[in-house]
């Protein structure tokens, strides 16, 4: 018979001194009726529902190419090769709307995936100071290599970096007495978020005044500066690491009952944790090297998906990446026209969005197990 676990909606089971875990195929409470309620998956919801998500990025793609600051005609832009707004769609706009794309959809699955493995549902890259590391090595590397032909390379070769150091500290750090706590997690990514925004902030007071202003706005999140070029690499990073996780999807699911439990189903938790860990540093490396620090989207689309869609990683991966996309080009576009024709940090409208949310979930169950 084939049953389908509904991740982040019970608890681990719990081990007591001198007493062995029971066995779980035989603990007939952990895997009853209410458990396993609207955790059923049929072909038809996933095409249906990512049917809609794509119609919804689609059109929000549609909308961001055409406004900004400066109109764009569309179709002037398709049928003249030689009138401006082809020249500000495929040079300037697209790019960027392309861009907040990927971004958008790799801070998403990432913070589904860091939500799954960790079972604490404020689990994001941003907040767990991943984020904060490869800002801190993209800015190096800015300033270090500037003069290099391979800067393009070099950054977000450097941020990854970082990136994954920061997951490291952050993953030694959390275990307690070799078990990894949920919450824990969570104060030693903020924790350390605070220490590499200080190690930035200490950069930018010793730069010049160009490199201080660039780095600043930077930091506040901005995709002004995209190009064809980072696309490709972004996007290439962001693919290789959400075939990963897909790939993880079964598994991210036996990971809500607890890492005892996973294991009796077959689940190599530890290979598991360090491969998840892996490919969203590589994730957020290459977002952080483009973008600089955009922070809550990873918390707030996993959650509005995870009310509407159910808890099934199957379908909440490729559903987050669609959703976070969709919810990055739209933050960019009200960045662009809010006060047009000057330009607010999109990381500014996303943390605006997700303050709040991230404070309302902090306050119904943010100390645990996420539910």
């Amino acid at each position: 018979m084939r049953v389908m676990i509904r991740p982040l909606a019970s608890k681990p089971p719990a081990d007591t001194v001198g007493q062995q875990v029971p066995d779980v195929a035989a603990t007939g409470s952990r895997f009853d009726a209410e458990a396993l309620a609207g955790a059923h998956l049929t072909p038809a919801k996933i095409a249906v529902s990512l049917a809609v998500l794509l119609v919804l990025l689609f059109g929000g793609l549609l909308l961001a190419a055409a406004c900004g600051s400066v109109h764009v005609n569309l179709y002037a832009a398709f049928s003249a090769p030689a009138s401006a707004d082809h020249a500000i769609l495929f040079s300037v706009r697209l790019p960027r709307v392309l861009m907040g794309a990927v971004v958008g959809a790799v801070l998403a699955t990432v913070g589904v995936a860091l939500q799954a493995l960790v079972r604490n549902p404020l689990a994001e890259g941003g907040i767990l100071g991943i984020s904060g590391g490869g800002a801190l090595g993209a800015i190096g590397a800015m300033i270090l290599f500037y003069k290099s032909p391979f800067l393009a390379e070099l950054v977000p070769l450097t941020a990854f970096t970082a990136a994954l150091a920061a997951t490291v500290v952050v993953y030694r750090l959390s275990q307690v007495h070799g078990v990894l706590e949920p919450f824990t997690l969570l104060l030693i990514g903020v924790i350390l978020n605070a220490f590499f925004g200080a190690a930035i902030m200490l950069v930018n007071s010793v730069v010049n005044f160009y490199y201080a202003h660039s780095i600043l706005f930077w930091l506040m999140g901005s995709l002004a500066a995209s190009s064809y070029r980072q696309l490709l690499v972004v996007g290439a990073f962001g693919l290789a690491g959400f075939g990963v996780l897909m790939a993880a999807a079964r598994d991210l699911n036996l990971m809500s009952l607890g890492d005892e439990a996973a294991a009796e189903l077959g689940v190599s938790v530890d290979r598991l944790r360090r491969t998840i860990f892996l490919a969203t540093s590589v994730m957020v490396g290459a977002a952080v090297s483009v973008s600089g620090i955009i922070s809550f989207v990873g918390l707030l689309v996993p959650h509005v998906l995870r009310v509407v869609l159910g808890s099934d990683h199957r379908l909440l991966l490729p559903a987050s990446m669609i959703a976070g996309a969709a919810f990055m080009v739209v933050a960019d576009l009200v960045a662009r026209v809010a006060i047009a024709p000057a330009e607010l940090p999109v990381g500014a409208i996303t943390a605006l969005c997700g303050g709040p949310f991230f404070v309302y979930a902090l306050r119904h169950g943010g100390h645990g197990t996420a539910g």
